[in-house]
């Protein structure tokens, strides 16, 4: 039997939390057969990144094309780029995928608030990969600084969601964690159909949240290449992020953010 095959473009994080590391352990606990291109090598513990060094585009495109061409793809998911030359290559890329699903998370910081990629990535996010992808992933500060809204209300997440669709991307599931409150509410904008889903989960008190945002998009890559709807893919990605938060709360590694609790109880 073939397991489902999820291709995550992303950068790697040498403590593990985060990045390519964090979407393998996702995978991996989720029943799927993870692979990588590698687009960035960032030297970073829990309490930051000391260095950043972009692979080169023609690398990733290399990575992308041995993977695909011989195993292939059910989903791919893209994190970091670290240069808008590696958002250009890794577009054209997606250009030639036919009906597999694409999950976007535009990484600009880590959790510890260090920037992750080239100050032009944003821009070449938008051109180059944004147009192709099926849902994207980003938190209240990457919407922002995408749409040129301020998010500060569930009424400013819609409007930036819905902006972000007239921008050119055809579904995104905004997060809402970055709001103060009890609760952590997420807003899935199909383009399509202009459906609107709201998902909500208790807080969970931790400091153990590197990778929260790798995490999700990895979990709601995973489930599309499993075949569940977009909506019902991105509720189980929900679940499966809050349980990974709680099964955390208590482990001790590291003295900044700590990492998630990927393989926690109860994944499938």
């Amino acid at each position: 039997m073939t397991p489902p095959r999820v291709l995550a473009v992303a950068g790697s994080d040498s403590c593990a939390g985060a990045g390519l590391q964090a979407d393998l352990k996702t995978l991996a606990s989720l029943g799927c057969y993870g692979m990588t291109a590698v687009t960035a090598v960032t030297a970073q513990n829990t309490r930051g990144v000391s260095r950043v060094m972009p692979v080169t585009p023609d690398m990733v495109r290399a990575q992308m094309e041995a993977v695909l061409e011989d195993i292939g793809a059910d989903a791919v998911k893209i994190g970091m780029l670290g240069s808008p030359e590696n958002a250009e290559a890794v577009g054209e890329i997606l250009g030639s995928l036919k009906g597999v699903p694409v999950v976007l998370d535009p990484v600009m910081a880590a959790q510890s608030g260090d920037g992750l990629n080239a100050e032009e990535t944003p821009r070449a996010l938008l051109t180059h990969v944004m147009p192709r992808v099926t849902v994207m992933t980003p938190n209240i500060p990457e919407a922002e600084k995408l749409t040129g809204l301020v998010v500060a209300s569930l009424d400013g997440m819609e409007a930036a969601a819905r902006r972000l669709v007239a921008m050119g991307c055809s579904n995104v599931l905004l997060k809402g964690g970055h709001f103060g409150g009890h609760d952590c509410p997420d807003l899935l904008f199909e383009g399509e159909t202009g459906q609107l889903t709201r998902f909500a989960a208790p807080r969970i008190e931790t400091r153990n949240d590197h990778g929260t945002g790798c995490t999700l998009a990895s979990a709601l890559a995973a489930y599309l290449a499993r075949g569940l709807s977009l909506c019902e893919a991105a509720r189980q990605a929900k679940t499966y992020i809050s349980g990974a938060l709680q099964g955390a709360v208590s482990q001790q590694l590291g003295s900044g953010h700590g990492p998630l609790a990927h393989f926690h109880s109860g994944l499938l």
